[in-house]
């Protein structure tokens, strides 16, 4: 079968499922896209009413479709969440993706009894393989105003754009003394909370004592939407066991800290995955350059941004939410009491989860990603070029890794699948693509120890540039992408920079 004629499916309608089903199209394909919701968007379509991105328009975006000039007529446009399901949305239409989404399908399994006595990747590097194996989906439909029907549909080829924040990591209470148990008040993680109608989260913390758990973006914007709703009568309690930086986002962009992160200038400053001797000798010497950066990076940031003043500086002591002894109180481990009607856990997501739930064999499952992960204890999913697992043959993943900007590197993911799928790109025997995964094993656990620990499993922000170096070599295309040696080595690095790549 001519592989334009393939059969490809691609669970997922959020920003990676749009632009791998677009790029798809543009090569000839005619991928079937599934998604439980009935819109595109992804995370983007359950936010809180007050959730903006947290990073600039400018870099949020495709490469060939950009935003509306309004959007980004600031330096530091920071789009609300309609607007952004909006461009989503717009993105969708104008390259004819909607018309190969359904609605209302939620893909429960997919079988691995029929790949399972693949040769890997067959030996070919091609991305079907000999042509012999496929995928049988199973999926519930979900129509209105009718029961569920599930039906199983055959492919050739998988794609998984689930995303990494649909799986709610809740912490562990002691036992009887937790507080669903022993709190006569509402408890609800924040994916509850802000998949609300906005009325009714409104009205959920309207005139109540308010505790968030946690401090990463959701509790954060949480804590404020909360206060705006009640003001200084009813506070609302940030309660987290270690602080993180919390930066004003007009006070942050003028520290050009892009100039660290997207340029090939700042980034011979870091270890890079496979870099070689003299790229690993170059980044040890300009590590002391690096550190005094960041304190200057710091100061700046503390002289500029109240944390001290207001008792932000420095975590909470005692374990957050360690249990509830009190019918309307949460408990620390040091005994200390914090009354509250409303506890909203803000504790993240188990990243993993998500893809380990589209199989139905543990063996895929572990294999994929082992349960003993799903804490975080691995730095970095085990993804050839952070897409394509070399034991799982016919299968991508696209939107895994994470960036700063997360949408062009998935644009540029969905870019390379693209190719592989169309045979521009090769796959290398097994074992060489499993040496590349150890490569960047081995960066994420350099990358772990040098953050301190806080380091979001698969974040390439640090080497994006050196990461899409290797997808255009790939691709066939030159991974030089500026205008002359000097804008090649200073400027930053963007979506418009890759527009050229389809």
């Amino acid at each position: 079968m001519e592989a334009k004629n393939k059969r490809v499916a691609i669970v997922g309608a959020g920003p990676s499922g749009l632009t791998a089903c677009k790029h798809l199209l543009a090569r000839g394909f005619r991928p079937v896209v599934f998604d439980a919701g009935s819109a595109v968007g992804g995370v983007w379509r359950r936010t809180l009413a007050s959730t903006r991105l947290q990073t600039p328009a400018a870099p949020y975006r495709f490469s060939d479709f950009p935003w509306p000039e309004a959007a980004v007529a600031a330096e530091a446009s920071f789009p609300r969440h309609d607007e952004v399901a909006a461009y989503l949305a717009a993105y969708a239409r104008r390259f004819g993706v909607l018309e190969r989404v359904r609605f209302g399908c939620r893909v429960v399994g997919a079988a691995e009894e029929e790949v399972a006595a693949w040769e890997r990747w067959s030996g070919t590097g091609e991305a079907f393989g000999d042509g012999t194996g496929e995928w049988h989906l199973t999926v519930m439909s979900h129509d209105s105003g009718e029961a569920p029907s599930t039906q199983v549909h055959k492919f050739d080829f998988l794609i998984l754009c689930v995303g990494r924040y649909g799986v709610a990591k809740l912490p562990t209470f002691p036992d009887g003394g937790g507080v669903p148990e022993a709190f006569q008040g509402r408890v609800l993680h924040s994916m509850e909370y802000s998949s609300m109608a906005h009325a009714d989260a409104a009205e959920l913390v309207r005139a109540k004592r308010v505790v968030v758990v946690g401090a990463g973006k959701s509790a954060l914007d949480t804590a404020a939407q909360c206060a705006e709703a009640n003001g200084r009568r009813y506070p609302c309690t940030l309660l987290y066991r270690s602080a993180h930086w919390m930066l004003d986002p007009q006070v942050a962009p003028r520290f050009k800290f892009s100039l660290l992160t997207t340029t090939r200038l700042g980034e011979l400053m870091v270890h890079k995955p496979g870099e070689g001797l003299a790229l690993s000798l170059v980044a040890t010497m300009l590590t002391p350059l690096r550190w005094l950066i960041m304190k200057l990076r710091e100061a700046y940031f503390k002289a500029h941004i109240p944390m001290e003043k207001h008792g932000m500086a420095a975590s909470t002591s005692g374990d957050a939410a360690h249990s509830a002894s009190a019918p309307t109180a949460l408990v620390l481990d040091d005994d200390a009491m914090v009354n509250a009607d409303v506890v909203i856990l803000a504790t993240g997501y188990d990243p993993d989860a998500p893809l380990r739930a589209v199989f139905t064999s543990p063996r895929f499952r572990d294999t994929i990603a082992s349960s003993s992960s799903s804490d975080n204890n691995d730095a970095v999913l085990p993804l050839y070029r952070q897409c394509v697992h070399p034991r799982i043959p016919q299968m991508a993943v696209v939107g895994y890794a994470e960036s700063g900007a997360s949408v062009y590197p998935y644009e540029m993911m969905a870019k390379w699948v693209a190719h592989l799928l169309d045979g521009a790109v090769r796959l290398p025997g097994v074992r060489e693509m499993e040496r590349e995964v150890e490569e960047w094993t081995r960066w994420g656990r350099w990358a772990r120890r040098s953050s301190g620990g806080f380091f979001l499993k698969s974040c390439i922000h640090a080497v994006t540039t050196w990461y899409h170096d290797l997808l255009c070599r790939d691709m066939g295309y030159s991974p030089r992408r500026k205008a002359g040696f000097l804008a090649e080595w200073t400027q930053p690095y963007g979506p418009a920079d890759y527009a050229g790549i389809q």
